[in-house]
């Protein structure tokens, strides 16, 4: 059977010239002429549907890196935490102060409560340079654990750090967008040969 055979389905119906390109009808770009089929998604060679990303979206690496940014405001707020425990501590000592005993029970209560925020923005800035360096080859399950960890991170500067954790909270959120669009699902779900 030929295009112009009478008997051909796929013809052009008998009388009629064929569409063209230009006549009210415009060509798609990735389509041969005459034919209104879309072209389908590249396929991946080992079979299972659409291609896997080669390489790591725009929106993924821009989440690395904001995660990178909170690793390193971590390191700044707990030196400032650090240094200020050891000058609550310094003050604490000096004798003009020993007899005011409401300053001296401030200062103890609040010495062990900084201290306790300084062990726990280190665990924090562990956990997030752990996390930051599994963006690479990290699975589905690096992926929800960066999820949670950014959405801790944005809850945790709203309340109790708000003053330091504002830029958090902007970092955590967008992170946990980036993280968790179409983009970072597919390249945390890619397979790995």
């Amino acid at each position: 059977m030929s295009y112009g055979d009478p008997n051909n389905p796929y013809g052009a119906p008998q009388g009629q010239q064929p569409q063209q390109p230009g006549y009210g009808y415009p060509q798609q770009q990735g389509q041969a002429p005459g034919y209104g089929y879309p072209q389908a998604p590249p396929v991946s060679p080992y079979g299972g549907g659409p291609a896997a990303p080669t390489t790591m979206p725009g929106s993924v690496s821009a989440a690395r890196v904001m995660t990178w940014v909170i690793v390193g405001l971590q390191v700044v707020a707990v030196a400032i935490l650090a240094f200020a425990a050891a000058a609550i501590n310094a003050a604490k000592d000096d004798e003009s102060l020993q007899d005011n005993t409401a300053f001296q029970d401030l200062v103890g209560q609040s010495t062990g409560l900084i201290w306790g925020y300084v062990v726990f923005g280190l665990a924090w800035l562990v956990f997030a340079a752990v996390l930051a360096t599994k963006f690479k080859n990290g699975g589905n399950g690096a992926r929800i654990t960066i999820l949670v960890f950014a959405i801790i991170t944005a809850v945790l500067g709203i309340y109790p750090f708000v003053i330091m954790g504002l830029v958090h909270t902007v970092l955590g959120i967008l992170v946990a967008v980036f993280v968790g669009n179409a983009n970072g699902k597919a390249w945390f779900n890619r397979p790995r040969y």
